[in-house]
This record gives structure tokens, sequence and C-alpha cells, in this order.
């Protein structure tokens, strides 16, 4: 019984070691949303006009389409080794960019500069896949929490490094893409030493516990978020003081350490009868077997309406292959409206310093800021509150991507009018609405088509980044800025006024519309996977209760 214990603790306190390790790697993930940080330094030095420059962007979330190898390796390959790739792939693609704008080094031809850009890119799939399903199947009954978190971490990402670089290296370009090469490389050697896969919560016990060390989680990192709103509201970022915040900003970022810690303690410290229930109660509801449970339910009916079929196609719910997903209808429903989300929101931050200058502002790092703190909010609070009503009354979870999407063409419409004040509102209005679209979407595929190939399907829905990013800012912005620019001596355009980006921001408007319609049809369509989820959840919760 001792020896059991002391494997328990042991595995109790490494999974959530493991989760502190993950947070950390997305807190540095967000990479690939800065480029408006530095994107006019390239502009400058390349002489490039706005069609141009948005093609680096492109190019940088071409990236992301790569993601399909980290997709498959997911399948095949350690979680360390998922990240030593990725690790050492930022390094030498964000290592590349500083050399050019440091100026140690003269401008690359533009087609290498689209090469490095994109390794930049892609080295975050294999962060954000390695830490995705590895901690989705440590925590399956927790999935809207662990997405929220992980992702809300991703959201404050690029807030943590455009507040830290003004801090300490006033907002200097090249310092900038000093952090993100070194910092991601830094932080994924130390999790690949802990980030692993653990078995799952077993009990009832065990659940309980799982969430309220969420909640922790879901306190920190709401601190984190708000801590750095005020720094760029009070705008001192000079001398001690912004020493000052540095500090406290990595102390707070390296708290949730004590998590683990208290686990392990706290696994010590269980009495003889908690060993035995923990042997005891995976013979009696384990997670698997609730689960399949669900996905047998689903597939005996399923049965009965096709009994003269020669083979069961999988049923929502049940381990779909990538091949069986994009078979589906709710597959494509899932992708165009996350292609609308994601799509037309990635436009907009790419874009974010040049919205800014054409509207009259000289400083745009509060708006990179806020655009990114406010996506924390909406991706932590929509994971939260969707397992929450998941959990209380079956709501399909792309409830909440269709109202995301309807305040996402509000706030375009605002940005559209230049009402007084508007790229605040945006800012905010468009991080927000990001943020849920991602963090609902990542357990939404989940659930439809399981885990047992979740790495490849969630590679195969982040392809919307580098096609979103494409068509509505290498396109759409592209082409249409530069029909309202004008020429500079030298190359290059500039445009400066409402009128630069209205156009855009309404078709943008309309494609979110589109998106809340498809994400209405697919709520909808699985309304009876949710209430059998719902039913699984209430049926172990009142066997605990019994028990």
């Amino acid at each position: 019984m001792g020896l059991l214990r002391s494997s328990s603790s042991y595995s109790s306190s490494l999974k959530w070691l493991g989760f502190v390790t993950a947070v950390w790697v997305q807190s540095i993930s967000g990479n690939n949303y800065t480029f408006s940080n530095y994107s006019g330094a390239l502009k400058s030095l390349m002489n490039l006009n706005q069609l141009q420059l948005n093609n680096l962007s492109v190019a940088k979330d071409v990236g992301k389409a790569f993601g399909i190898l980290a997709g498959l390796a997911s399948d095949r390959l350690p979680t360390p080794v998922i990240l030593l790739i990725g690790c050492f792939e930022g390094l030498l693609g964000y290592g590349v960019q500083w050399l050019v704008v440091s100026r140690t080094i003269t401008p690359l031809p533009y087609w290498q500069m689209c090469v490095f850009l994109c390794m930049g890119g892609n080295s975050t799939t294999w962060m954000n896949t390695a830490v995705l399903v590895t901690c989705i199947r440590n925590f399956r009954r927790n999935r809207g929490p662990v997405s929220g978190i992980l992702k809300g971490y991703v959201g404050l990402s690029t807030a943590i490094f455009t507040d830290l670089c003004t801090a300490l290296f006033s907002n200097d370009p090249a310092s900038f893409l000093v952090l993100l090469a070194v910092v991601p490389f830094a932080v994924c050697l130390t999790a690949v030493f802990f980030l692993r896969e653990i078995p799952p919560a077993s009990s009832a016990d065990e659940e309980d516990e799982e969430t309220s060390y969420f909640a922790v989680f879901n306190i920190v990192a709401v601190v984190v978020a708000v801590y750095l709103q005020s720094y760029d509201i009070i705008g001192i970022k000079t001398g001690v003081f912004s020493v000052a915040f540095a500090s406290i900003l990595l102390f707070l970022l390296f708290s949730p350490i004590a998590i683990p810690f208290h686990a392990f303690i706290k696994s010590l410290n269980r009495g003889e009868q908690d060993v035995e229930g923990q042997i005891q109660e995976p013979l009696l509801s384990s997670d698997i077997a609730a689960e399949n449970e669900v996905t047998a339910e689903a597939a005996a009916a399923v049965e009965e309406e096709n009994l003269g079929t020669e083979r069961k196609r999988p049923v929502l719910g049940e381990d779909h292959t990538i091949m069986e997903a994009v078979l589906t209808v709710d597959f494509w429903v899932l992708f165009v409206s996350f292609l609308c989300g994601v799509g037309t929101g990635l436009a907009v931050m790419n874009n974010m310093g040049q919205i800014g200058l054409a509207l009259g502002y000289t400083d745009v790092s509060i708006f990179v800021s806020m655009t990114s703190i406010w996506g924390f909010f909406g991706r932590i609070l929509s994971g939260t509150l969707s397992e929450h009503f998941l959990k209380k009354a079956g709501t399909p979870r792309p409830l909440w991507n269709a109202a995301s999407q309807i305040l996402m063409a509000v706030g375009y419409v605002l940005m559209a009018l230049a009402v007084p004040n508007s790229l605040y509102i945006g800012s905010m209005v468009v991080g927000v609405c990001y943020g849920v679209r991602l963090a609902i979407t990542v357990p939404t595929a989940s659930e439809l088509f399981g885990l047992k190939y979740y790495g490849l399907i969630y590679n195969i829905l982040v392809l919307n980044l580098p096609l979103g990013s494409f068509l509505f800012s290498g396109l759409l912005a592209g082409f249409l800025y530069d029909a309202e620019a004008t020429p500079t001596p030298g190359g290059g355009n500039t445009c400066v006024g409402a009128h630069c980006y209205r156009l855009i921001f309404l078709v943008m408007a309309l494609a979110s519309v589109i998106g809340v319609g498809l994400d209405i049809l697919l709520a909808y369509r699985t309304k009876e996977i949710y209430a059998k989820i719902h039913a699984s959840k209430q049926v172990k919760k009142a066997s605990s209760n019994l028990s």
C-alpha cells in the first residue's frame, strides 16, 4: 500500500508539474501574433509596400500550414521530441530576423525572408501541438478549462513579450526579436523534462481536485492579465519602475509551481481509505469507461438506423481518422466557421501597426498589447463557462462561437465607422472574440472526433490561420490598402485616414455574419452528442454522491 501511495503521489505531482511547464510554454508561444511590433522596421529596411509587407505576414502564417507535420508526429513521437523540434526551429527563424533588423547582416532577398518567417511561424505549431494534445489527454474530463487556460496564456504571450521589451529595451524591434528567439528556446528545454502523458483522473475525488486547481490557475492568469493591462494604462515605462514591473511579472508567471508541490504533499497525507478508493474506482466508473459508454450508446443508435449497411462509420463522439473526419459535414462546418473568426481576427492583428498609423496614432504597441490581453479574457472565460454550462445543461459549445462572431461583426462595423476611440474598442472586441474561437474550437474538435488522432485533426483546423491570413490579410487588406495609399519616395507607400481600412472592415463584418450562421447550424447538428456528454457527467456525479 505504501508503494502504491508513493507511486500515486509521484504521478499526480508530475502531471501538475507538466501542466505548469505547459503554461510556461504557452506563455511564450504566441510570438506568431507579434509581427506588428517589428513589421515597421522590416518595411523600412526592405523598402516594401503594404502588399509586400502583408505577404511577409502571410509567409509567417503559412508556417502554420506545416503544422500537419506536428500533428502526424504527435501520434508517433514522444512529447519532448516535438518540443525540441519547435524550439530549435524558432531559434533559427527568429534569430535570422534579428540579424536583419539589428543590421548585423544586410537584408536578405525577399523570398529568403519569407522562408525564415515561415520557420518562425511553424515553430509554434510544434509547441502548441505538444502542449494541447498531452494536456487534454491528461485532463480529459476538464477539456474546457484546460483549453481556456492554455490558449489564454498564448493570448497573453503577445502582451508579455511586448511589455517586457518595452520595459527593458524601450520597445526596440531588434531586442524584441532576441526575446522571440531565445526565451521560447530556453522554456521548451525546461519543459522537455516534465511534460508527458500521465493517466487521467480515475475517481470523483481526483476530478474535484482538478477543478479546484484549475480555479487557482484561472485566478493567477487573471492577475497576470490585469497586471499587464495596468502597466499599459499607467504609461510609466522607464527606469526603476520598468525593472520592478518585469521582476513582478516573472514572479507571477513562476508562481503556479506551488501547485504540483501542494498536490504532492496532499497525496502523501491521504489515508488508507483514499488509496483503496483509488484502486476500486477505475473498476466501477473510470473516465475511459464513461466516455466509451456514451459513444457505445451513440453507435448503437446509428446501427439501428442503418442496419442494412455493411460497415458502420464512426459517429460523433467516437475516434475518427482524419479521412473519416473530413468526410463529415460537421467537420467542414466547423472548419469554415473557424476561418470566418480567426481569419478576420488575424488580419486585424497583422495590420494593427498600419491601422493605428492610419488613424493617427504614433505608438501602436498599446493596441497590440490590448488585443493580446483581451484575447486572454476571451479564451479563459469561454473555456471555463462552456464547461460549466455543458455540465449543468448540456449547452453545445458551438453556441459560444456564434455569440463571439456576432460581437466581432459589431466591432468591425464600429472600426469601419471610425467612431471616437474605435481602435480601443476594436482591439478589445477582436481580442475577446478571437480568443473565444480558439478556446472553444479546441475541445469541440476533440469531443466530436475523439482523442486518438486529435493532434492531426487539430492541425488540419489550424490550416485556417495561414488560409485566413492569405485571404483577409494578404489579399483583402493588402490590395485595398494599396489602392488607397500614396507612394513614398524610395519605395513603399502610406495611407492616413479612416478610409484606408473602411471597406476591409465591412467585408470582414460580413464574413463574421456568415460564421454566426454556420456556428448555429453546428450547434443544432451536435446537440444530441452534447446531451449525451451531459448525461454521462450527471450519471458519474450521481454515482459519486451515492458512494
